[in-house]
């Protein structure tokens, strides 16, 4: 019987990726309807990537923040106006060459974060009032920094390493994205049979041979897909390798390593952590060091896109983070959620910003639906936890 194919249960383990495709359905529908084009153009398909990769970036960070008992960041937005602005004094004011530059920047994300876990993990100070203060600090330091006036523009050679394409094709369609798209589709297969044969011999439960074989269908016609539409476009992102780096980088170290689940552990019941002998101070300030490195490539990535270092940059990229990581299953209360989870609440959140705009939504309402869909993700957890405990 453990190979009976439990329908419901593949509903309810792949919830996000449902609604994300009905609400990408529903937009294309209203889009149509509307005469606005559509929401499966590749270049839109492309637009999404590039104008969301800070979003997946940050909530990857944010995700071993909110993992460690619930707690986030409200400072990375502030952060990413700061080193924005670092980089654009080094590699515009001073002329500085870009890879010491970047190392630089990458220092004082670091910096920053170390400071704020020093507070957080070491003297016990909320995590909610370090990051607040920390986001007050550094948006006035980035201001000072700028003098209120953005630096612009970057230098082709450092704008390439992050907004360029490869493989391009002047025929209007990329064979060596389309092979790259295939490769993908056989390292991820070759990946999960060996993880779920892993996991076997070490007497582990997995899931029924018939719902695997699905999942593994299902997600190599998703890479295939997105693969064409890029094929068709401008060739693949240079961005997406990076975000393709880091998300598998961060799903390996929560899922499969010691300290990882350290963090899981910590979001479980923290006494009973710290009785088992983890470190539970120092989770706590490698999470927000984390934190301030993550903010810092997304810092390096969005100078790039808008090809300026701005003092109001990185508004609201918090919440957008935050919010990604909610939607896409993790638990306000800590312990648990996925990085794969984070990146389709990423992807749910551009979908939904980039359908609005196309329909022409007023940016308030937008704010308004994104607030709905925030508080409804955190209605289903809570809920879905009472549920749990009453029984």
């Amino acid at each position: 019987m453990a190979e009976k194919l439990n329908i419901r249960k593949t509903l309810k383990d792949n919830t996000m990726i449902f609604i994300l495709l009905g609400v990408m359905i529903l937009f294309e529908v209203l889009i149509q309807s509307f005469g606005k084009g559509s929401l499966f153009l590749p270049a839109n398909i492309t637009n999404i990537i590039r104008q969301n990769s800070y979003v997946v970036i940050l909530a990857t960070g944010m995700l071993l923040c909110i993992l460690t008992g619930g707690n986030i960041d409200l400072s990375v937005g502030s952060v990413v106006a700061l080193v924005g602005a670092l980089a654009g004094v080094l590699i515009k004011n001073m002329s500085m060459p870009i890879a010491p530059a970047i190392i630089l920047c990458i220092i004082c994300g670091l910096l920053i974060g170390a400071f704020h876990g020093f507070f957080i993990a070491y003297l016990h100070i909320p995590p909610f009032i370090t990051t607040l203060a920390g986001m007050l600090l550094w948006r006035g330091v980035a201001t000072i920094i700028l003098d209120g006036k953005p630096i612009a523009p970057f230098p082709a050679a450092y704008n390439n390493l992050f907004e360029s394409y490869l493989f391009r094709s002047a025929d209007g369609f990329s064979i060596g994205t389309m092979i790259i798209a295939v490769i993908c589709c056989i390292v991820f297969v070759i990946a999960e049979v060996l993880s779920r044969a892993k996991k076997a011999r070490k007497g582990y439960k997995v899931s029924p041979t018939v719902s695997f074989i699905i999942k593994i269908i299902v997600l190599c016609v998703v890479i295939l897909v997105v693969g064409q539409f890029l094929a068709r476009d401008r060739g693949l992102p240079v961005i997406l390798i990076l975000l393709a780096v880091i998300v598998a980088a961060y799903g390996y170290f929560t899922q499969n390593t010691v300290p990882g689940r350290y963090l899981y552990a910590i979001g479980g019941n923290a006494k009973a952590a710290k009785l088992s002998g983890v470190n539970t101070d120092n989770v706590m300030f490698f999470a927000y060091t984390n934190m301030g490195f993550i903010a810092a490539i997304a810092a390096l990535v969005s100078v790039a896109r808008l090809n300026s270092a701005q003092p109001t940059a990185g508004q609201n990229y918090e919440m957008d983070a935050i919010a990604s990581c909610f939607i896409g299953g993790a638990s306000a209360y800590g312990g648990v959620g996925t990085v794969t989870g984070a990146v389709i609440g990423a992807l749910f959140m551009g979908v939904l910003n980039n359908g609005m705009s196309i329909l022409g939504v007023d940016m308030n309402w937008q704010r308004a639906v994104k607030g709905l869909v925030l508080l409804a993700a955190v209605i289903f957890d809570v809920l879905s936890k009472q549920k749990k405990s009453s029984k």
